[in-house]
């Protein structure tokens, strides 16, 4: 069930739901799971999500702007973006509030699907690898981890 839940926390949050896995990773990190297992597992479900984003742009582009939950100035703001750096702007999908419209806008332009898969896979692993890695020196300062969790609540 652990491992479910970290999946769905994980492709929830590269969505564009407020949902954040970072606090999820680090309680399960807390309780003793294996770190690569929880890193797998969230990466993926994380990437899923960001090919969720992909397949709207691809597909629902049009729709979300009639209805008015995709406004046409953001869309331009990251197309430029894109046109400026190209698929390696992707690099950047594991941020919060860019990230996800990266991915939705590289569906849009409709970049190279296995490419994007792998730069995306790349980018939030490296996230979750990083988290990791950082909570190796802080996890047992139960104080740091409890601000985390907060920062993330308070979103």
């Amino acid at each position: 069930m652990v491992y479910l839940i970290l999946f769905l926390s994980a492709f929830g949050a590269s969505t564009l739901l407020p949902i954040y896995s970072e606090a999820v990773l680090l309680y399960d990190l807390s309780k003793g799971y294996p770190p690569l297992l929880l890193w797998l597992v969230a990466t993926i479900g994380n990437t899923l999500g960001s090919i969720l984003n992909y397949y709207l742009g691809l597909k629902g582009e049009d729709f979300l702007e009639r209805k008015g939950y995709l406004p046409k100035e953001k869309m331009m703001r990251y197309r430029k973006l894109f046109e400026k750096y190209g698929g390696w702007i992707l690099l950047m999908s594991w941020m919060p509030v860019i990230g996800d419209p990266l991915t939705f806008i590289a569906g849009v332009l409709r970049y190279d699907f296995r490419r994007f898969v792998l730069i995306v896979f790349f980018a939030k692993g490296i996230r979750y690898a990083f988290l990791i890695w950082l909570s190796n020196y802080y996890l047992p300062d139960i104080d740091f981890v409890k601000s985390i969790v907060n920062i993330f609540v308070k979103m």
